[in-house]
């Protein structure tokens, strides 16, 4: 089989849609001789700030002489995105390769998200990484990544979204997304920084690493990272080698050091890179490596994630960001407001899907523009514009059903009063501008996650 082939047999897989649960993923994997357990790996999961994350820790590890895979979850433009070798995207043979050893074991039907996981983990035995990175794809507990056992687990945050699938509260989502926790490891998590949600959800992570024997450690209190001198300088708290009380043990056993700007633009990236940092430094604890500070301050600058806060044309500036929910958008709209992307007048390019709080992104983002210009991302889960511009009334919003079009029209308009365009609200959305704007290649047939109940 070859790449254009694969694409078409996962677009089938989309038929199964979404089915949560872990025996499907274990059997297959256990016909595969269980490459999972090929490398440790660090498990990240999280409503915001997961790929960020996990992107963040590879570039770290790589940085430190180490050999990761990194899974990450959805692609913007093509497939192989997805898996990542020392920093490196896959090959479409080697995915192909993996693919074929996939189907060879499968003996049942597996979603689209199941069969890409596999194929990442065979793809990661088979290059012989030495540790990975797996970003889960929707909560954790029964997510087709939690088949396999993490040295370290991170949890980046907690928002309500997928509500459907993981709860209507904020506790609820948290247990599930702790259902990566695992006895005798340490659990890296982040919580709401408002109240009453952030309560909530440390009492749900607190319980869930309880139960499940973990060591939780909360970013902000435990570790962090926090502005030190000037030119973008941080301080990194790392966490203690074991918990104690003792002082002394504190400061021999605590790693402090200053890191210089970060290579991914905006205030919360600084909780995604000292989750980065402390993930890094677990990892080193159970593989037997130190960390360089030197080597993390490389790392950090030079992470690469395409779709975040990212500067993609000039003259007029044009941003995307794949902010998709409201606090992924809250995020974002401070970070415009600190000036971390264009300047002048802003022209909105905005697109939603139909499972994401679409009217609260756009009641936060719509703020910031000068014109809102609404359009469809291309995917069949798209919300119709007119839906969207429904949320903002009194606002000036222009409809364009066609992304590109809408695209165009704004670098137009930015272009006549100065201003700026930034593209949001799907990264959908987002890869279609970088494709059009990047000239970037791109899988001839689109796949994607299908959400909807499988089977």
């Amino acid at each position: 089989m070859d790449y254009p082939a694969l694409l078409g047999e996962l677009f089938g897989l989309r038929r199964f849609g979404m089915e949560l649960g872990l025996e499907r993923m274990q059997r297959v994997l256990g016909r595969l001789g269980d490459p999972q357990r090929c490398a440790p790996l660090v498990h990240v999961a999280g409503s915001n700030g997961k790929g960020s994350t996990a992107a963040f820790t590879e570039s770290l590890l790589c940085a430190l002489g180490r050999r990761p895979g990194l899974f990450t979850s959805p692609h913007l433009l093509r497939f192989t995105e997805r898996f990542r070798i020392a920093g490196v995207e896959a090959s479409q043979d080697a995915v192909v390769a993996a693919a074929d050893k996939v189907r060879r074991a499968l003996g049942e039907p597996l979603t689209f998200f199941e069969y890409a996981t596999a194929i990442g983990f065979v793809l990661f035995a088979d290059a012989g990484v030495d540790c990975m990175v797996i970003e889960v794809g929707l909560g954790g507990r029964l997510d087709a990544t939690n088949a396999a056992d993490g040295a370290v687990q991170v949890v980046t945050g907690i928002a309500l979204d997928h509500v459907a699938q993981l709860g209507g509260t904020l506790g609820e989502i948290a247990r599930e997304k702790a259902g990566i926790f695992r006895a005798g490891r340490t659990a890296l998590v982040a919580l709401p920084a408002a109240e009453p949600g952030r309560a909530e959800v440390r009492a749900a992570l607190s319980q869930a690493a309880r139960a499940a024997g973990a060591r939780l450690a909360v970013l902000g209190e435990d570790f962090g990272l926090r502005p030190w001198g000037g030119d973008g300088a941080l301080l990194y708290h790392g966490l203690l080698a074991a918990p104690s009380d003792e002082a002394a043990l504190e400061m021999a056993a605590r790693p402090r050091f200053p890191v210089g700007a970060l290579g991914l633009r905006g205030a919360h990236q600084r909780g995604n890179a000292a989750l980065a940092l402390a993930a890094a430094g677990e990892l080193g604890r159970v593989m037997g490596f130190a960390v360089d500070e030197e080597a993390c301050d490389a790392g950090l600058a030079t992470v690469r994630w395409p779709g975040r806060l990212e500067r993609v044309a000039e003259a007029p500036e044009v941003w995307v960001d794949a902010a998709h929910n409201p606090d992924g958008a809250a995020a974002l709209a401070a970070a415009v407001r600190a000036g971390d992307a264009g300047a002048g007048p802003l022209t909105l390019v905005l697109g939603a899907l139909d499972d994401k709080d679409a009217a609260g992104i756009a009641r936060v983002l719509a703020p910031l523009a000068a014109r809102v210009i609404v359009t469809r991302p291309a995917s069949p889960r798209a919300l119709a514009p007119e839906l969207l511009a429904a949320a903002l009334p009194g606002a000036d919003v222009v409809i364009m059903a066609a992304p590109g079009a809408a695209l165009d029209a704004a670098r137009a308009h930015a272009a006549g009063d100065g201003g700026w365009v930034l593209v949001a609200g799907s990264i959908f959305l987002v890869a279609s501008a970088r494709a059009q704007l990047l000239g970037e290649a791109a899988d001839e047939v689109a796949v994607a996650e299908a959400l909807t109940p499988g089977r």
